[in-house]
């Protein structure tokens, strides 16, 4: 049985987008002109006192996914500590809060997109809520076919939004006007007990952050990036909301700031000449991306809270079903889907009703996560062992009790009532339904449920006195018996190990755990592919280990891995990965970091080792390329064969003798080819089943102007290439020009 291993492929920064990014969607472009409406300028301390509502949260939420960094964020932890009951409570409020809030991005869209596409009414059914359920239906179909959301697409959907909210925030603060902002009835015409009232009205500005939690299993280092990203995103996103909010009611009299696209109104007023349209332009296309990208990190968040409820028996596992086909839990995300488009087309005329629903049950599950850590905190929980601790214990979680509770006083009885509803449903939910098919008290009742530990396998690293290790990244089977050659030749060679792995790659609506555990689907290619791996290496006598990491990273998880299990060495086929200019690294990758180890990328054509080609011209990759031929002369008897270009044939000869020597090639054929590099490479691979080749030592301007010898011959010989790259330490100049 192959090894499975859940991968940890979410940075910190990744982490950090998936919540500011949706936090910004609501925040910025939809609420502040209905919220003026119903506060008046004093607005803008009601999104700051949320902003500290949501960081009291937001430090226990850190303590938590820290102590037990798992899927299904606040409901694993309140059905972990206070029970299955509560978890019923808190799992429904997550999901229900989360179909909410989608609709309420989804109209947020809805009203963007009117300003460019106007769409018609049907029936009841105004023209903000058609499109918005256009809108909506997209964003659950991307859901189920498991396009990417969060990690790369994230961070680049939040960093062009932050570029356009700080073009907005330069130009509009040279149009601020104080006078425009206090208005004739001063900073509180409707009083400072508006305040509160508007804090509940913005709260689901502040649901973002929460969401970090649900992936939390998946951080790379959750002890120390889950607590800053989390923090981190709450603190950068208030500060956001209150200097924009501030600069659009500076801009805008807030009694005629829009209830519908209030920062296009204002960019429209702040950039008032002939950049006015483009700048408008701008701005709106950065909302549809703010709401597209926050209705599709909660649909996705949804689908993690099914899944860690359906692994308790609170719902049935039934919805949890992966899709044979885009390995998506596609029932759940039908069934969420299907809410959040009733909820669009009956409560979508009124925005207020949408944004305070997601508020209220959202901060039903908030007093209950601090709840939760206040009775893991008082057992003494054995399993509980967070590596961040919240400040003044006691007094923040029951601080976050409190105002969370509290703040549900000034959402409306007409909110109260709604989300009282789905609480009442939860409790009969558990009473007709849970209460059957799920185990355990919770850690209130004294008892420890059985049977949530170890739901995950995690493997060891391969045994360091083993000897050095040769990792292989195999991809499909046509490409697996020339890797496991390779790697079984440098392996004995080198008397070290053979760790081959299968990269499986699950979509970011999956859970890496809802993978595992529904594994059959997933996990049959990869034991096949394992198996004929661990047959291939069995031949040259070498111990040999195989894996399956399942990732949402894909390829870009394999530098990760050999990294994490101190690979010596990295094969991988020229399919699985991005070439720069010849080079292993992508061309982002070259200047942030090294390669992890020695790396070979083999473009294999008719594989065959027994003519080995080794063009060199010295360098700290040839030596690599040495190892390289030297192992298959051992190992499978291959004939190798020195090429140097030079311009005088006898110093060639002397250089290429002198050369051999030192790494052990004295039996290898000497050839000498004069004239223009690429030419000779190919007359003397004419004849060669195999060229080995070290990577270009020309830095990423260089070679993207002058383009690479090493790439070109990868892609233009007829024999299988093996490009061979060794780290070493450049400054970010010699990255760049050397």
């Amino acid at each position: 049985m192959t090894d499975e291993e859940l991968a940890k492929d979410l940075g910190l920064v990744s982490a950090m987008t998936i919540g500011i990014g949706t936090m910004i969607g609501a925040g910025i472009f939809v609420l502040p002109g209905v919220a003026a409406q119903a506060a008046g300028p004093i607005v803008v301390v009601s999104f700051v006192v949320g902003g500290l509502v949501a960081m009291v949260n937001a430090l226990s939420v850190s303590e938590l996914g820290t102590a037990m960094p798992k899927a299904g964020g606040g409901y694993y932890y309140v059905n972990r500590a206070l029970g299955p009951l509560f978890g019923s409570i808190a799992g429904m409020g997550d999901w229900m809060g989360l179909a909410f809030a989608s609709a309420f991005y989804s109209i947020g869209f809805g009203q963007y997109l009117a300003t460019l596409a106007p769409m018609p009414s049907v029936l009841f059914l105004t023209d903000v809520q058609v499109g918005a359920l256009f809108a909506g239906a997209a964003f659950v179909l991307v859901n189920y076919v498991g396009a990417k959301e969060t990690g790369g697409v994230q961070t680049v959907i939040v960093t062009l939004l932050l570029g356009i909210l700080t073009l907005f925030a330069v130009r509009g603060w040279l149009a601020f006007d104080a006078a425009t902002l206090l208005g004739t009835d001063g900073v509180a015409p409707m009083g400072y007990g508006a305040i509160l009232p508007g804090t509940a009205l913005v709260f689901v500005s502040f649901l973002g952050y929460a969401k970090i939690a649900t992936v939390a299993e998946e951080l790379k280092n959750p002890g120390r990036n889950l607590p800053i990203a989390v923090i981190g995103s709450v603190a950068i996103v208030t500060v956001i909301y209150a200097v924009l909010v501030s600069i659009m009611l500076g801009v805008v009299p807030w009694t005629d700031l829009s209830t519908s696209a209030p920062l296009t109104q204002a960019t429209e007023v702040a950039f008032a000449g002939e950049y006015g349209a483009i700048a408008v332009g701008i701005v709106t296309v950065g909302a549809l991306l703010a709401t597209a990208s926050s209705a599709n990190a909660s649909i996705l968040a949804s689908a993690r809270i099914n899944f860690a409820m359906g692994r308790d028996g609170i719902v049935t596992d039934w919805l949890n079903d992966i899709h044979p086909k885009f390995a998506t839990p596609y029932r759940s995300i039908v069934v969420t889907g299907a809410m959040i488009l009733a909820f669009i087309a009956l409560l979508g005329q009124d925005l207020e009703v949408l944004s305070k629903a997601a508020s209220v049950l959202h901060l039903v599950v908030y007093a209950l996560m601090n709840a939760a850590l206040i009775v893991f905190r008082e057992t003494d929980a054995p399993e509980y062992d967070p590596d961040f601790t919240v400040p003044l214990y006691p007094v923040t979680p029951i601080l976050g009790v409190v105002l969370s509770l509290g703040l549900l006083a000034f959402v409306g009885l007409r909110e109260l009532a709604l989300s009282a509803v789905f609480v009442v449903g939860s409790v009969l939910w558990y009473v007709a339904y849970a209460n059957r098919h799920t185990e355990g008290q919770g850690l209130l009742g004294r008892h420890v449920s059985a049977g949530t530990q170890g739901e995950e396998s995690v493997a060891t690293t391969p045994d360091a006195d083993a000897g050095p290790t040769v990792m292989v990244a195999l991809s499909n089977p046509r490409t697996e018996g020339p890797l496991m050659t390779l790697a079984g030749a440098l392996a004995k060679a080198k008397g070290g190990t053979v760790f081959a792995t299968h990269v499986v790659q699950v979509p970011d609506q999956t859970s890496l755990a809802a993978a595992a555990e529904r594994r059959r689907g997933v996990m049959d290619e990869s034991e096949r592919l394992l198996a004929e791996a661990r047959e291939d290496a069995e031949r040259f006598d070498v111990p040999v280990e195989t894996r399956t990491i399942l990732s949402h990273q894909g390829v870009a998880e394999v530098f990760d891995a050999a990294r994490d299990h101190e690979a010596d060495t990295l094969i991988m086929g020229y399919g699985g990965t991005r070439l720069a200019g010849g080079r292993a690294e992508g061309t982002l990758d070259e200047l942030a970091q090294s390669l992890p180890c020695d790396v070979l990328v083999l473009n294999e054509r008719s594989f065959d080792p027994s003519e080995v080609l080794l063009p060199t011209a010295g360098g700290y990759s040839s030596d690599l390329s040495a190892e390289v031929a030297r192992a298959l002369r051992d190992a499978v008897g291959a004939n190798v064969t020195l090429l140097y270009v030079a311009d005088d044939r006898e110093t060639g000869r002397a250089f290429l003798g002198e050369w051999a020597a030192e790494h052990d090639l004295d039996d290898a054929e000497i050839r000498v080819e004069t004239g223009a590099v690429e030419p000779a490479i190919r007359r003397a691979a004419a004849d060669r089943t195999l060229v080995v080749v070290g990577a270009t030592e020309q830095g990423l301007l260089s070679r993207v102007v002058q383009g690479s010898l090493a790439l070109s011959v990868l892609e233009n010989l007829d024999a299988s290439v093996l490009l061979a790259e060794r780290p070493t330490s450049r400054s970010l100049r010699e990255r760049l020009f050397r």
